[in-house]
């Protein structure tokens, strides 16, 4: 929902990766419905940028994970209360509201009243590196993509891949995979002849390039040809200084992402180094109502792995709670044994011996 309807919500997460997730799911537990903001396009944050097929070893009663099956678990988990993703978007301003809630606003016009809020932020916003081509943004989402999008999108057409990390090999190998969904043609392209990434991925890139499946130039994008509204081409410039043309259909560029605290700074939150300060009783900030959670809190003995963010989940959930149902008792209930909470999960009660 966009534009100037007002969302009036329990809660709003900021934030969509596992720490943000597990928020929700905490929140539900306690009936509190939840909307979720990220300015990634995907759930699933950093893990899923940053180390999505990488393995992750200390998440609690799971030997060996990886980002992207961590994500989908954690969706998985959190189905069954339903939150509303508002994906692609930034919060830009919060404010407090005479009657204790916030109203809160994205950059696409989506706004909320809410009674809490979430910032489970990680270490920022992560805002892709982009190429500083004149006339370039105007193809953004329609030909010019800065994340890992669905290879139908590619399916028949020319793509350019941009960038030379293990990401940028990931994409151009799947791209160039045979099936129905294989792009017409697939060039990777990076401003130096050496590739970042591990040896095996390097060994299957070559062996890609031998067999023709996809080609790797040297060079950098300094201009681009469009016709009618349309990318056509563009102009790649090599180590020497001379210039081609390149006919694209699709471009993917992949130069990384940079973490940005972005609007957050201006809120009136209490911070120290760039993170918010919290209570450790509820993980509460210097603004009542506003918890923090994950990567972006700091306190005395703060450890900055992902068991810790959805501890720190927990009570803040049971702190929102409080102020979301005033006149009530918060009791602490488990899954295992507590029939409200199995409806709430929608499973059936365990047998009873």
């Amino acid at each position: 929902m966009t534009g100037t309807s007002m969302i009036q919500t329990d809660a709003v997460v900021i934030g969509a990766g596992p720490v943000g997730l597990f928020q929700v799911f905490q929140l539900g537990l306690l009936d509190i419905k939840a909307h979720v903001v990220d300015t990634l396009p995907h759930p699933g944050g950093q893990c899923i940028e940053l180390y999505a097929d990488k393995p992750i070893y200390d998440i609690p009663g799971t030997p060996r994970t990886s980002g992207r099956e961590l994500v989908a678990s954690l969706l998985k988990q959190i189905k069954p209360f339903g939150a509303s993703f508002h994906l692609g978007q930034e919060v830009t301003s919060v404010a407090p509201q005479a009657d204790g809630r916030f109203l809160v606003e994205t950059s696409h016009g989506t706004m909320f009243l809410a009674k809490t809020l979430f910032i489970a932020a990680g270490v920022g916003s992560f805002q892709p590196k982009r190429l500083k081509i004149a006339g370039l943004d105007a193809f953004e989402n329609s030909q010019l993509f800065h994340h890992a999008s669905e290879s139908a999108l590619f399916a028949g057409k020319n793509v350019l891949v941009v960038g030379g990390d293990e990401t940028a090999i990931d994409q151009t190998a799947r791209l160039a995979q045979a099936g129905p969904q294989q792009a017409k043609s697939v060039t990777l392209l990076h401003r130096r002849d050496v590739l970042q990434a591990p040896p095996e991925v390097l060994v299957r890139f070559d062996a890609l390039r031998i067999n023709g499946g996809a080609r790797f130039q040297v060079g950098q994008v300094t201009g681009i040809d469009s016709e009618d509204g349309k990318l056509k081409a563009v102009r790649i410039t090599d180590v020497d200084g001379n210039t081609s043309a390149l006919q694209v259909d699709m471009m993917l560029v992949l130069l990384g992402l940079s973490p940005k605290l972005g609007p957050l700074m201006q809120w009136g939150l209490d911070m120290e180094r760039k993170q918010l300060l919290v209570d450790t009783e509820k993980f509460s900030t210097s603004i009542p109502g506003i918890f923090a959670v994950g990567d972006i809190n700091t306190y005395p003995g703060k450890k900055k792995l992902i068991l810790c963010g959805f501890h720190e989940c927990a009570l803040a959930a049971f702190g929102a709670a409080a102020l979301i149902f005033p006149d009530q008792k918060i009791q602490l209930q488990y899954t295992t044994t507590s029939p409200k909470l199995h409806k709430l999960l929608g499973v059936e009660p365990p047998l009873v011996d």
